[in-house]
């Protein structure tokens, strides 16, 4: 018997985030198991006793701690309330499963048998829960999403200040796709995250194609001005990057490609975050693009922006003034670094003028 996959979309502040699949035990814990799926699938409507909707669709991440993230309040959102399929609660079933490695899928309850819609899903191992908790299942796809979650902000209750969301949720029927590579169905094949590979190619070549095709997929949505779905793309293909390093067939010439590239992607990002906002953010990724040795005239246009964008007027004339000796002609650099001279000399004459005063 194949165990049955469940899946839970996420969004988090408004934007789809990803796609968790769990796989589940019903060999092992078969009422929580059909707890759960039933609440993904809501395919039995509302309960006949409350009237409440029988559904994790919609329902929040209300709480992340450390070591794990807990959802599945049906009813208050918040951790106070939810509802199983069997009544208000229903019994714990046994500790068999373990929380003995991160993505183990387990109840969250008042006390010994009071089981009922709430869960979590463990980001670490979490040993001291066994025997209180009932662990009903494993996350085989998604870990990526779940560390997203985990690094969001939270107040001293451990409610993250972004809204965390179940999006939708279903079952996977069996020997169907899992629907994770594709999951934007904007063309991209390359699940998010290189852990949620079926398979995990050795050649660098193919690891090199995916990281073109996730940068080309990046250049795209900014040319489009969607610049956040372009950060993901520049992002997703950091992540491809990295793993080249480790693949068979990596001779000097991808070597020095891929040096290439990450700091052109680095680049692109930072150009992102400027249009978003994040001058900081977006001043941090030149950083890492300049750290390479390789001269790149765009990242250092970007450093430039960055530091505008924090008014330090004169590490932007000094950032663009290196770009344009890289590329001489190029007029934007030109045009930029004149507004940044025009700053410094603006400041320096109010400088003098408040001095001026001084010794009036």
């Amino acid at each position: 018997m194949v165990n049955p996959q469940c899946f839970l979309d996420i969004s988090i502040g408004g934007e789809l985030e990803g796609r968790i699949v769990i796989e589940l035990y019903p060999n092992v814990v078969p009422l929580t198991v059909e707890n759960f799926r039933v609440l993904c699938t809501g395919e039995l409507g509302c309960s006949t006793k409350t009237g409440l909707r029988l559904h994790y669709k919609g329902v929040p991440f209300h709480r992340v701690a450390r070591g794990l993230i807990q959802g599945g309040d049906i009813s208050a959102h918040d951790g106070s309330g939810g509802e199983s399929i069997y009544g208000p609660t229903f019994d714990d079933e046994n500790f068999q499963l373990k929380h003995e490695r991160k993505g183990m899928l387990s109840m969250e309850n008042t006390g010994p048998n009071s089981n009922g819609s709430q869960f979590f899903i463990s980001t670490t191992r979490l040993p001291q829960l066994d025997g209180k908790h009932v662990v009903f299942g494993k996350v085989v796809k998604g870990m990526g999403v779940i560390r997203s979650i985990e690094h969001i902000p939270t107040d001293e209750d451990g409610q993250p200040f972004r809204e965390v969301l179940i999006d939708d949720c279903g079952e996977i029927p069996e020997g169907e796709d899992d629907g994770v590579a594709g999951f934007f169905k904007d063309g991209d094949m390359y699940p998010d995250y290189p852990a949620d590979l079926d398979e995990q190619p050795e050649s660098c070549s193919w690891w090199v194609d995916a990281v073109d095709s996730s940068k080309t997929f990046g250049n795209n949505s900014y040319k489009k001005g969607d610049y956040k779905m372009a950060l993901r793309k520049y992002r997703k293909a950091l992540r491809y990057l990295d793993v080249c390093w480790e693949k068979d067939g990596l001779d000097e010439d991808k070597t020095d490609y891929l040096r290439m590239v990450k700091t052109h992607i680095l680049s692109n990002s930072s150009a992102c975050k400027l249009k978003l906002g994040d001058a900081r953010g977006a001043l941090l990724d030149t950083e890492f693009a300049t750290r390479s040795g390789i001269e790149n005239a765009k990242a250092l246009f970007r450093q430039g922006q960055a530091y505008m964008a924090l008014n330090d007027v004169d590490a932007a004339a000094a950032s663009f003034a290196k770009a344009l000796k890289l590329e001489p002609s190029d007029a934007a650099i030109k045009k930029e670094l004149g507004k940044a001279k025009k700053r410094i000399a603006e400041k320096r004459d109010k400088e003098r003028s408040v001095y001026a005063r001084m010794f009036q």
